[in-house]
This record gives structure tokens, C-alpha cells and sequence, in this order.
């Protein structure tokens, strides 16, 4: 941040990143040096349902990397689900009893999936369950016991969407998540447009948003979907800004990101935000 508490961003950004508070598998200390090896010099924390416990404000400055805080929740958006982020977080009581109902969730959730995987496969797992666990925990689990799956093997085959140790989870509304997001955060998008099954459904709530990523690293598989000229003309319609980052679960920061052109309504509202 400059001397008049404005955020600046001079080599890049990436405004999805998750950490070992969620699923990812950097911890909070190695961002820095990977944002550098990254080519970048701002980065948003955006752990699943959950905002990283140490970072102690809204914006950070650590190494000569300014990192946002935020998060990105799930949320039920008229049958389909779909997933929001939140730039510039500041801590909310509303914010906080959703997160710690999540968690709760969370963790129950996971119990009873190991359960399911360990009787499925006959086998124990070395496993934690604690707060920001999800599905990748227990896919890096099976991928390191003695049962003939890897990480990928383990969604495609057992915990994936209808495969047989699935369990769904409960997430709040769209229109609940939206209220507590808005009085919480700067800035509000919607993640990855094309990864939903109901593309257009999902495109309408970011319409009702401050953002939708329009810079996104999709797998192979989902590449084909992916329509950039689609977001940019209901960006367009609607004064969205068009985001992005890479949604690094590993260590990898920079693969995917907004020009810089981009970024400026993002950082003149988490800036304006954190002054009041």
C-alpha cells in the first residue's frame, strides 16, 4: 500500500488462492516467496468457508507482497451450488457464527466420510479432522495408505458426486450468504462460472454481484466450456469486474490472473472499505 493507504499491484495478481487453513497445501509463511516465484504481488486467501486465522486485517503487507483477506463460501443458489468470494474481509459476528456453523458441518462431515472410506476399503486412514477439512484431505489420505487408489482415483472412484463414500453437505443460501458476505467483504464474485452444471444460472446471481472471474486456469476436461466473450459481454451489461486467479490447492501461484487494468474497482473498494 502507497502512503495514502491505496493498495498497489505492480507485477500481477492472483485472486484465488487456497492454503493449508482450507485445502490447499501452502501455509501462510511460504505465500510470499511463492507469489514471487509466481510473478505476482498481490494475492487473495480466499481458504474454503473459512478466513485464514492469521492474517490480523483486511490487507497485509508481508515481503513486499500485499495479501487480501478473504474467503470463498458455498452456497446453495436455487437448487444448484455454486461458489462466492469475498475480498477485503473484515470480521463480522454475522460472519463468524456462519463460519462456525460451516465448520461444524465441516468436520461432522468428515468423520462420517472417513467412516465410509475406511469401510469401504477395508483400511485405516492417517487423517486429522479439524476445521477447513474437505474432500482433498481425505483424497491425500487414500492416495498415502496401502488401498490401490490415487488423489485423482480417489475422487473419480469414491468420493466424487455420486461415487459410494460421498456425503453432501448443508451450505447457506445464496440470498443469506450474500446479506452477511456484503456487510463483511469489499468486494463479492463469483468463482469459476464454468464449472457448474447450470452455466447460465450461475451467471445470473453474479449479475446481482461486484465481480466474476474471468481469469481461471480450467482442468482440460472443462476447458472446452470455457467462453471468455461470454463473461466479458454480461460483465459489460452489468459494470462487473472481471477477476480471477488461479485457485492454487498446491504451490503454484500465477498460472492464471487479471491484467492489471482490471483490478482497479477491486482495490479502490477494499481501500475505501478498510478506512471505515
Amino acid at each position: 500500500m502507497n502512503d495514502e493507504g491505496e493498495i498497489e499491484c505492480h507485477e500481477g495478481a492472483d485472486l484465488h488462492v487456497h492454503t493449508t487453513a482450507s485445502d490447499g497445501t501452502l501455509t501462510l509463511d511460504e505465500v510470499p516467496a511463492a507469489a514471487q516465484t509466481g510473478g505476482v504481488d498481490l494475492v487473495a486467501i480466499t481458504d474454503h468457508d473459512r478466513v485464514h486465522p492469521g492474517l490480523s486485517a483486511p490487507v497485509t503487507q508481508v515481503d513486499g507482497v500485499t495479501i487480501l483477506r478473504g474467503i470463498e463460501l458455498r452456497v446453495d443458489a436455487r437448487g444448484q451450488r455454486i461458489d462466492l468470494l469475498g475480498y477485503g474481509v473484515k470480521k463480522t459476528q454475522a460472519l463468524e457464527n456462519l463460519i462456525e456453523e460451516i465448520q461444524q458441518n465441516r468436520i461432522e462431515r468428515g468423520r462420517r466420510m472417513i467412516s465410509a472410506v475406511e469401510s469401504e476399503l477395508n483400511t485405516a486412514l492417517d487423517v486429522t479432522i479439524e476445521e477447513g477439512f474437505g474432500r482433498p484431505a481425505v483424497a491425500r489420505a487414500i492416495d498415502e495408505s496401502t488401498a490401490p487408489y490415487d488423489y485423482s482415483q480417489a475422487f473419480e472412484d469414491l468420493i466424487g458426486h455420486g461415487c459410494p463414500c460421498y456425503l453432501k453437505r448443508e451450505v447457506p443460501s445464496f440470498a443469506d450468504a450474500i446479506s452477511i458476505l456484503r456487510s463483511s467483504c469489499a468486494f463479492v464474485g463469483l468463482a469459476h462460472p464454468f464449472r457448474y452444471p447450470d452455466v447460465d444460472a450461475a451467471i445470473q446471481c453474479a449479475t446481482k454481484l461486484d465481480a466474476i472471474e474471468r481469469y481461471y486456469n480450467y482442468r482440460p476436461q472443462n476447458a472446452s466450456k470455457n467462453d471468455p466473450g461470454r463473461i466479458e459481454t454480461v460483465a459489460d451489461a452489468n459494470n462487473l469486474s472481471m477477476l480471477g486467479g488461479s485457485d492454487a490447492h498446491n504451490r503454484t501461484l500465477g498460472v492464471a490472473g487479471p491484467p492489471l487494468s482490471a483490478i482497479t474497482d477491486l482495490t479502490r473498494a477494499v481501500s475505501t472499505f478498510t478506512d471505515q
